[in-house]
């Protein structure tokens, strides 16, 4: 994301949230979303894709504290169209924003490691900034796993294989083959160049010549080109923890691609997918299943054996007169919350009528329907008709 999207962009409007909206709050109002715009719930609608890419990139940033923190800051510095500088009588006005706005750019959604960068020589007159010369945070990375049922219910340790820049081998990333690069004599090293903007002031720009680097191999690496950087796989084994759903996205600190000059490592983000369950659902935390029932047991009442995933069966009691279609509730046979206690199981009673009736057992329902003759569990239905 660009650092004008970062200014410009108005996450709480995307999300439909006060700007002092309460975590829970950012929370509900993009689950709800994402919901509704999810991609598999809108199959070929490419505004409802950007759609869901504006919300999540919103809640990425909204529902990380930190991040909110710095973007609200942000917006507050650059969000009315400029900044204005505090007194300074000639001389040089140094005010570096990669220490507010630190850290670095990521895939799908995230901001930084460009702001600082961006603005860190604004109102440098005539200075210089090192920003660039200073660890650099490695990249975020992206990926996706799909997972069984029974596997985003219980958590599953899934192996993830994952293609990021990261140092050259072949030259310790340092872009000559020989191992010892020289300092850019353009930027001195510090992988910027000044350029004038009027005013007084003066922009910086990454280096064209080192592009950033600060540094010039005489001997290019044959492997990376003089860059320093070579793309790398390497397969991780991830813990998915229990109780994930459906496009839950994931973030696992200091997993992803390794940092520049001692810096730490990025994160990574998994996009996770569950599959679909032959007998069971899902409901927030609590799982459904439908169970059939004879009429006799839901006329008469009796007791009902219930498969539960993963576990035993658990009998239910259904009381004489229960109508199809009644929900009743298995408490701690569902999904598991967050807090490592479980939802629960959600049983809809679907009545069987059987196809083909014969014998004692049609006698049987022949003599009911004489015995029943004079209900009529219409009535109130055309009642209600004339009503209109």
């Amino acid at each position: 994301m660009s650092t004008k999207d970062f200014i410009e962009k108005d996450y709480y409007k995307v999300l439909g949230v006060p700007k002092d909206a309460t975590e829970a709050e950012i929370k509900k109002a993009y689950r709800k979303l994402a919901r509704e715009f999810h991609p598999d719930a809108n199959k070929g609608n490419a505004k409802a894709e950007e759609r869901f890419k504006e919300i999540s990139e919103a809640n990425d940033v909204l529902g990380d504290p930190k991040k909110r923190k710095e973007y609200d800051e942000a917006r507050a510095l650059f969000g009315n169209g400029g900044f204005r500088p505090g007194p300074g009588a000639g001389g040089s006005f140094n005010f570096d924003l990669g220490d507010l706005f630190g850290g670095n750019a990521q895939s799908g959604g995230g901001f930084g490691g460009g702001i600082g960068d961006v603005f860190g020589g604004l109102f440098n007159r005539g200075g210089t900034t090192g920003t660039r010369t200073q660890p650099r945070r490695g990249q975020d990375i992206e990926s996706e796993v799909t997972l069984s049922f029974t596997e985003a219910i219980e958590g599953a340790t899934v192996p993830l294989r994952m293609s990021s820049q990261a140092p050259c081998k072949a030259c310790s990333g340092t872009g000559d083959k020989n191992g010892t690069p020289r300092v850019c004599p353009t930027c001195v090293g510090t992988g910027q160049v000044a350029r004038g903007s009027g005013g007084g002031f003066s922009l910086t720009d990454p280096c064209p010549d080192c592009k950033g680097r600060g540094l010039i191999a005489e001997h290019p690496c044959l492997e990376c080109k003089g860059s320093g950087r070579a793309k790398s796989s390497r397969t991780m084994q991830v813990r998915i923890p229990a109780g994930v759903t459906d496009g839950q996205r994931i973030r696992l600190r200091g997993k992803g691609a390794p940092g520049e000059r001692g810096g730490p490592a990025g994160d990574l983000y998994v996009m996770v997918h569950v599959g679909e369950h032959p007998v069971f659902g899902r409901k927030g935390d609590n799982l459904t299943v439908t169970v059939p029932v004879t009429f006799a047991e839901a006329a008469l009442g009796g007791e009902v054996r219930v498969p539960t995933l993963g576990g035993p069966a658990v009998t239910l009691k259904l009381p004489p007169g229960t109508p199809n279609g009644r929900t009743m509730r298995a408490r701690g046979k569902g999904a598991v919350r967050k807090d490592g206690t479980r939802g629960d199981l959600l049983v809809t009673v679907e009545v069987s009528v059987p196809k083909d009736v014969s014998g004692k057992a049609r006698d049987a329902l022949e003599a009911y329907r004489e015995a029943t003759a004079d209900e009529d569990p219409r009535a109130e239905l055309f009642e209600a008709a004339k009503g209109e």
